[in-house]
């Protein structure tokens, strides 16, 4: 790992700076205001809510499309972070969005399974991701997205995604 001695504050300011290139570099996530909330090497993705998300006016429910693009981009850029953290922590790489190259490339979606468990309100969502498997070539992701209740999810997703190589 990366020196004992490195004051608290740089070791959280590099991880976030590593956090934020990451997320910065797919503007997808900018248009829907997803962020990620981080704690040590966990991540909480949150969907803070907009009318624009809005599927069906009435009853107010999150789009399915939405839902699904929540639950996908958590599984993506939860497995990006975890590709990384070991060369973040090292010091081997420092991403940064403004340098070409600096960040590592992100995983593709093979497939994306969505299982939709009750209707998104008109309100933030929040998600986990969880790395079921992960090889040099092949990963598996479970992730799960709740509102009020993380013990009441709204959606869940298997996704299999192609790392990066090279």
């Amino acid at each position: 790992m990366g020196d004992r001695n490195e004051p608290l504050h740089q070791i959280k300011s590099r991880r976030d700076s590593a956090l934020h290139a990451m997320v910065s570099n797919v503007p997808y996530l900018g248009w829907l205001g997803i962020r990620f909330d981080r704690r040590g090497d966990e991540l909480t993705a949150i969907l803070p809510y907009d009318d624009k998300l809005i599927g069906n006016p009435a009853p107010a429910a999150l789009h399915g499309g939405v839902t699904a693009a929540f639950l996908e981009v958590t599984a993506i850029i939860e497995l990006g972070w975890t590709a990384m953290w070991e060369d973040l922590e090292s010091g081997r790489i420092t991403p940064d969005a403004a340098v070409e190259g600096s960040l590592p490339r992100l995983p593709k979606t093979i497939d994306f399974t969505v299982d939709y468990l009750r209707a998104g309100l008109p309100r933030d969502a929040y998600a986990r991701a969880r790395v079921v498997r992960s090889g040099r070539r092949y990963a598996s992701v479970h992730v799960e997205a709740w509102q009020d209740n993380r013990a009441r999810l709204i959606a869940q997703a298997t996704g299999h995604f192609l790392m990066p190589q090279g």
